[in-house]
């Protein structure tokens, strides 16, 4: 007889995972921030992920019979990484699920920059009809530079290339239409878009700051649906407070949520999206449910788990 492994799984996945778990799992499905802490402790299985992170912080640190940490956020830098490796446990991150969507999100927000769209609905609701476009920039023929070539990355460049943008990538290994990763600081006066979809890891951590910004071209729009710790913002704020860059397009800040008085919000220059790109659709949620229901089977038989994290490199 099979030993019985112990799940704890958010009821709004119970939808897609219903009717197709393997008969080895016993599960206890949780609906609120009490249930997920009262479960933490009994579970083997784990899926905790809750857009408030304390909670899901302090299931993890009671789940103390934990051997498999499911989650479908790419970005799994908020949680406890030593500790888990530390435990023996193994992560299973949300790369790829939500790709499109945030690319999407991406994609659109440098459209309505481009074409001043900001402006056009804003005379709408004054019921003001404008007799000129707010911008004449045009999308096609300009230069975006990646900084993470990852599934987001790579969804983004496939999108921005339908526009006729020229898309060039930084990754480990240089070659034709591709930067090294000691080349691109060089070449940031060449592009018109600098695009961060890049993870928080130690070695990311701040790497775009006031030198970086300067050597952007003063019309260029830095664009970040990486991570905000990547970015020194208080060097983006005087950027665009001195026009040192044409703007800015973040779906990232430092805090979340960014407070009222904080100066990003007042700049009109710069075109905050609020963390709002990757919140799991009804696509993804399917995606993530497919995802856990394919890595049961790979846990149960030994073999590496599909999203796997290094819990050193932190993805």
């Amino acid at each position: 007889m099979e030993a019985i492994v112990r799940a704890v799984l958010p009821a709004w996945a119970r939808p897609g995972l219903e009717g197709n778990l393997p008969d080895w799992l016993d599960v206890a499905w949780w609906e609120d921030e009490q249930q997920l802490l009262d479960l933490a402790p009994s579970a083997q299985i784990g899926w905790f992920d809750m857009h408030v992170k304390p909670p899901a912080l302090a299931a993890i640190a009671k789940a103390r019979r934990l051997e498999w940490l499911f989650s479908a956020y790419a970005g799994v830098d908020w949680m406890p990484l030593a500790d888990l490796k530390e435990r023996g446990v193994t992560l299973t991150c949300g790369a790829g699920l939500a790709a499109n969507q945030v690319a999407e999100f991406a994609v659109m927000s440098m459209l309505a920059y481009a074409r001043g769209y900001r402006q056009i609905v804003r005379a709408q609701d004054k019921h003001e009809w404008l007799g000129w476009p707010p911008s004449m920039r045009e999308m096609a023929g300009s230069r975006a530079l990646i900084l993470g070539y990852g599934s987001i990355g790579q969804a983004i460049g496939r999108m921005l290339a339908g526009f006729e943008v020229d898309c060039v990538p930084v990754r480990s290994k240089p070659g034709e239409g591709v930067l090294g990763p000691d080349e691109w600081q060089a070449q940031l006066g060449e592009f018109d878009w600098v695009v961060m979809s890049l993870p928080n890891t130690p070695e990311t951590n701040g790497m775009f700051g006031a030198t970086e910004l300067a050597a952007m071209k003063d019309d260029a729009v830095l664009v970040n649906y990486g991570r905000a710790e990547v970015v020194d913002q208080e060097a983006l704020v005087a950027a665009l407070e001195g026009e040192i860059i044409g703007g800015a397009i973040l779906d990232l800040t430092l805090p979340e949520p960014l407070p009222p008085e904080h100066g990003l919000w007042s700049l009109e220059n710069a075109h905050v999206t609020m963390h709002l790109s990757g919140i799991p659709n009804e696509a993804s949620r399917q995606r993530a449910a497919q995802r856990f229901l394919d890595n049961c089977e790979r846990f149960r038989t030994g073999q590496p788990l599909e999203a796997e994290v290094d819990l050193v490199r932190g993805y």
